[in-house]
């Protein structure tokens, strides 16, 4: 069975705000202020997203359980889309590095330079040749 796209904008104000237990006027009061904008159709109507959703959820917790104020709530989620992006981009970097032993040498400027496997160090590339290998420099 395929899973639901949760960034789909299916629900309509009305279904949006039943489903977060709060009042349309206060989703509406949410848009203005940038928590919670949901995507917009050709007559202008608002469509929420299950993220959306889980995001009205969440506000409502912050502020009801943990009396944050919307000024804090707004910080908190844009410091949540910024690690977010981070650990995607951590993701995507991460197979570059390799667990297993790097060759690193200096550049022409004095800088420390990759050297990919299987690659001769040329003399003018580099003065030293180091092998990494965890903690441990041979």
């Amino acid at each position: 069975m395929e899973q639901p796209d949760v960034d789909e904008p299916v629900f309509l104000i009305s279904a949006a705000a039943e489903l977060a237990g709060m009042h349309a006027q206060t989703l509406r009061q949410y848009d203005r202020l940038g928590l919670v904008v949901p995507r917009r159709r050709a007559g202008g109507g608002r469509r929420y997203s299950l993220r959306d959703l889980a995001t009205l959820r969440e506000i409502q917790r912050m502020s009801q359980d943990e009396g944050i104020n919307l000024a804090g709530i707004a910080r908190i989620l844009t410091l949540q889309k910024q690690v977010d992006r981070l650990q995607a981009e951590v993701a995507k970097l991460r197979p570059r590095a390799d667990v297993g032993s790097r060759v690193f040498t200096t550049g022409p400027s004095g800088s420390v330079v990759i050297v990919e496997r299987g690659r001769r160090v040329s003399r003018d590339e580099g003065r030293s040749l180091v092998v990494w290998r965890g903690n441990t420099v041979s």
